[in-house]
């Protein structure tokens, strides 16, 4: 249902792990096959590629200036998520980097999300993830926002995993996710993997992907998914557990 990560050629060398060989029974070829990192781990690659200076020791405040916005003080972003203060030193100073005014419009976040996915085209992704981060407000995701979401969804517990993947799939935020928006949501998916997809996937490959899960989900035939549905057929199915567990599915 989130849409695996497969094999994506292109990538940097530093999200790369070393290859081994496998025989495609198509045809025969021996194509290098990579195991695929986690999206959470490439972000971090990615923000700490940035740096333009080494990271000081850990102090308590951030102790750089950010114009327009400033996020909590170091030890209480360390104490509401998941990460180590250093991991949230280091994913500050490369956030600063390329965000400098401290907050993410969606322009900027699809330019981001793009970088992991070079055979595919992430917009239409890069927006649904957008808006289960973004603030009311401003339209924007402030440093705070983005840490909290990344430590739910990386490190969070099942229940809390599977509460961003339902809102996630819940576009128009009304409680349930219809067959339509969960054909919007994974056909997206399948675009932004392009290439990377095996077997290679057409039009109406979403569609038909949808058609035979659904109604798994929807035990009650009310033409809808509520959260409690996506929790038990999650928690029968040791495979998307597994997934949740270490990481394997598309942010």
């Amino acid at each position: 249902m989130y849409g695996v990560v497969s094999q994506q050629g292109g990538e940097r060398d530093q999200y790369r792990s070393q290859p081994s060989c496998s025989t495609d029974p198509q045809d025969g070829d021996r194509r290098p096959k990579r195991e695929e990192k986690p999206i959470y781990q490439k972000i971090f690659r990615y923000f700490k590629k940035q740096l333009t200076v080494e990271p000081d020791d850990e102090t308590d405040e951030f102790n750089f200036h950010i114009s327009r916005y400033r996020p909590e003080e170091l030890h209480k972003l360390a104490s509401r998520t998941k990460f180590t203060r250093k991991e949230i030193q280091l994913m500050y100073r490369g956030f600063k980097q390329e965000c400098p005014t401290g907050m993410v419009d969606e322009d900027s976040f699809k330019h981001i999300f793009s970088q992991f996915f070079p055979l595919g085209d992430a917009t239409n992704y890069a927006h649904y993830v957008f808006n289960t981060m973004k603030q009311k407000q401003t339209g924007k995701i402030s440093f705070d926002d983005f840490i909290n979401i990344l430590s739910k969804v990386s490190r969070g517990s099942v229940q809390e995993k599977l509460q961003w993947v339902f809102g996630l799939y819940d576009l128009d935020g009304d409680g349930n996710i219809s067959k339509t928006e969960m054909v919007d949501v994974v056909s997206s998916i399948y675009q932004m993997l392009g290439r990377a997809t095996r077997p290679l996937v057409d039009d109406t490959s979403a569609k038909e992907h949808v058609e035979k899960i659904f109604h798994l989900i929807d035990t009650n035939k009310d033409g809808v998914v509520t959260i409690e549905e996506l929790v038990e057929w999650c928690s029968r199915d040791e495979n998307i557990l597994k997934s949740l567990e270490t990481l394997d599915t598309v942010l």
